[in-house]
C-alpha cells in the first residue's frame, strides 16, 4: 500500500557530505512518522533520527550536529544531510515510515542505500 524509496547513497571521504532522500508513495491518507535507520555489517538496525507529521525532530546521539533531516510534506519526501561523515557511518540506510492508510496504520521500510565513508 505504500512504498519508500531511497536515493543518494554512494562513496565519499571522510569529511565529506552527502544528501539522502526518501520518497513515500501509495495510498497515503497522512504520514505520522518518517525516521532513518543505518545497518553496519555484522550490527544491528540503529536508529539515525525521526520527523514527525508536526515537524518535530530527533536524533540519536552519534549524529547530532552532524546530519539533519528535513521533509517536503508536498512531495512524501524526507531528506537526511550528513556533513561531517566518518568511516563509521559506513551502512546501509534505510528510510521508515508509519502511514495513515484510507482504514489502517501501515510501517512501511525502504530497500536501503549504501553509504560508505573511506579514511
Amino acid at each position: 500500500q505504500v512504498q519508500l524509496v531511497e536515493s543518494g547513497g554512494g562513496l565519499v571521504q571522510a569529511g565529506g557530505s552527502l544528501r539522502l532522500s526518501c520518497q513515500a508513495s501509495g495510498m497515503i491518507f497522512r504520514i505520522n512518522v518518517m525516521g532513518w535507520y543505518r545497518q553496519s555489517p555484522g550490527k544491528q538496525r540503529e536508529l539515525v533520527g525521526t520527523i514527525t507529521s508536526t515537524g518535530t525532530i530527533n536524533y540519536a546521539d552519534y549524529v547530532k550536529g552532524r546530519f539533519t533531516i528535513s521533509k517536503d510534506n508536498a512531495k512524501n519526501t524526507m531528506y537526511l544531510q550528513m556533513n561531517s561523515l566518518k568511516p563509521e557511518d559506513t551502512a546501509v540506510y534505510y528510510c521508515n515510515a508509519n502511514v495513515r492508510v484510507i482504514t489502517s496504520t501501515v510501517d512501511s521500510w525502504g530497500q536501503g542505500t549504501q553509504v560508505t565513508v573511506s579514511s
